[in-house]
């Protein structure tokens, strides 16, 4: 693949792995979390925290890409705290797997809570009959139950974190080798003379990345799906 891409081609290719699967990996548990509380719990405002977690499904990706600006920012109130401990986001390759969790977020959030909803409650109110812990019963009953959703929406977190752009060039610019991620540089290629060969390149490698976490969530949603109806 080297040989085939040239070097600024391979480090957006290179940076966007890296993004998608630390953006992946943060947004996980966190996704899990929120399915399950949208799914099972009952609590005061449950709908705005509903409409807050698919917010970015909703709003264009500027103004996503923006409001991170501002909050995580150099001058923006969660930066300014973060910066003292060392942790900078604006304009550096962590911000682009920040504004890339986000905006994968709502869709992991949705592929796990409807695993979730489909678990029969009774299993839950009988493993708690029994005296088990929610933690316990989420850990033994719920979670082996909804392993298909989990992988399918984790994969396809990571690609949508793959194909983020708005958002990302946005809130961290699109600096080669730091910030440029493959939509960007697909961007930046189709803005100069003869880019549109180095454009078709990264766009064909796009393609192939998504079809492969596409068949790969369905052949792993499969597979654990099996094992956990023949356990």
């Amino acid at each position: 693949m080297t040989g085939w891409l040239g070097p600024q081609e391979w480090q957006a290719v290179a940076l966007s792995l890296r993004v998608a699967l630390v953006a992946m990996l943060m947004t996980l548990p966190l996704a899990v979390l929120a399915a399950h509380a949208l799914a099972r719990w009952s609590f005061p405002g449950k709908l705005l925290v509903n409409g807050l977690v698919h917010l970015p499904l909703i709003l264009p990706p500027v103004v996503t890409g923006y409001l991170l600006l501002l909050l995580f920012g150099t001058q923006g109130p969660l930066g300014r705290l973060l910066g003292e401990l060392g942790i900078v986001f604006a304009f550096r390759w962590t911000g682009a797997a920040l504004a890339a969790a986000v905006m994968a977020f709502p869709l992991m959030v949705r592929a796990i809570r409807l695993s979730i909803e489909a678990v029969d409650p009774k299993l839950e109110e009988a493993a708690s009959t029994l005296g088990a812990s929610r933690p316990w019963i989420f850990a033994t009953v719920t979670l082996p139950l909804i392993l298909p959703g989990l992988v399918a929406g984790a994969i396809l977190g990571f690609a949508k974190a793959m194909g983020e752009f708005g958002a990302t060039i946005t809130f961290v610019s699109n600096i080669p080798g730091q910030t440029q991620t493959l939509p960007s540089a697909i961007y930046t290629f189709l803005q100069v003379p003869g880019g549109e060969g180095a454009a078709l390149r990264l766009v064909a490698i796009s393609v192939v990345v998504s079809m492969a976490a596409l068949l790969l969530s369905e052949v792993i949603g499969r597979r654990v799906a099996g094992r956990v109806s023949g356990a």
